[in-house]
């Protein structure tokens, strides 16, 4: 009997494009389900320590909803790194401005933090829109 451990090669790691439609969902289950794919959780060749993940569409994230009071309560928040640098903004606003920007730090939040994690992040496109670039790519529709 082999003990060895198998490990999954750069090689035979095949990448899929996958579409999320966020619309009349929370932010939260879309994010998770995104991080999922990016990291590659789904698939049993999971490694922790290679990017055996799938490129991800997001599409609607204007439509994404937020629970409770998150949308009047919830605060962006950001320094510039000098003195009184904190910038604050509140969800509705972010949403009226860069949706986009919501969707991917709630998905880069739940990513490693270190360059796996930017590695993965790199495999994530967002539009808060219908529409998106990467027809030529045939991407599938991923349900939750």
């Amino acid at each position: 009997m082999n003990n060895t451990t198998y490990s999954v090669k750069k090689s035979e790691i095949q990448r899929k494009w996958y579409i999320i439609d966020a619309a009349g969902k929370p932010l939260g289950r879309v994010a998770t389900e995104a991080a999922r794919l990016l990291a590659g959780k789904h698939k049993p060749i999971y490694t922790k320590n290679i990017d055996t993940g799938d490129h991800v569409i997001i599409l609607n994230c204007k439509d994404v909803l937020f629970t409770g009071n998150k949308i009047n309560q919830k605060m962006y928040r950001h320094h510039s790194g000098y003195i009184g640098g904190m910038k604050e903004i509140v969800a509705k606003d972010m949403m009226e401005k860069n949706p986009e920007k919501a969707m991917m730090l709630a998905i880069k939040g739940m990513l490693p933090h270190n360059s796996l994690g930017a590695q993965m992040l790199k495999k994530l496109r967002v539009y808060a829109g219908e529409s998106h670039e990467n027809e030529a790519q045939k991407p599938e529709i991923w349900n939750f």
